[in-house]
């Protein structure tokens, strides 16, 4: 069945590397050392992206764990570089995709995002204009590998599994996207995806990319 539609991953497929200074920055501000900010950044990150915690809530998870001392005027800064750390664009991709959008392919973003980068974009990213669907775990309560919602994504697009490609940096997300019947690859660069478009001979029905 010929696609019709691709599904992209926000972080790290539409956007670049997450920014090195911002993230420099948050661990000055949270003044531990890299093991622990990390292991605690992630320790809590699916229930700041499902809307189960806020921004100031998901920060104050981190230090209850980590043992951070943050005040409220820490966290704010927290939030604030967070939202930096993960806001370098893919100029590639993001050319892609309006390159899918002009030759009449239905596009989307299904992203696991908490809600205070999501009101960052939606009053600074134009672009998402562009897309047919938008999908943002903080507002369904769902999150990426969860069924339900690449299920709403596709309902949302009016596709079938089998007619739209799913793009995500991680493997359980991939994964996740084909135990739906979804075309899914895994995002590494923009070489490695075109190489795998080849190789699967997804290519023959997209734009170059």
């Amino acid at each position: 069945m010929p696609l019709r539609a691709v599904i992209f991953d926000y972080g790290m497929v539409l956007t670049g590397p997450a920014n090195a200074l911002a993230h420099q920055c948050m661990l000055d501000l949270t003044q531990i050392d890299h093991i622990t900010f990390e292991t605690n950044y992630w320790l809590h990150r699916h229930d700041y992206d499902r809307g189960t915690l806020n921004g100031l809530t998901y920060w104050q998870a981190f230090a209850r764990t980590s043992g951070a001392q943050l005040s409220d005027t820490t966290i704010h800064a927290l939030i604030a570089q967070d939202i930096l750390h993960w806001s370098d664009l893919n100029p590639q991709m993001l050319r892609w995709a309006a390159a899918l959008q002009a030759a009449g392919l239905r596009t989307a973003i299904l992203s696991n995002m908490g809600a205070d980068l999501l009101a960052h974009m939606r009053a600074h990213c134009d672009w998402l204009l562009g897309f047919d669907q938008l999908t943002w775990s903080c507002e369904l309560h769902l999150a990426k590998p969860q069924p339900e919602i690449y299920l709403h994504t596709l309902t949302q697009l009016g596709v079938r599994a089998e007619e739209a490609l799913f793009l995500d940096d991680r493997e359980e997300n991939v994964e996740g996207a084909r135990a739906v019947g979804l075309h899914a690859l895994t995002f590494r660069n923009v070489a490695q995806l075109r190489d795998d478009l080849a190789r699967t001979g997804l290519a023959q029905q997209l734009p170059a990319l």
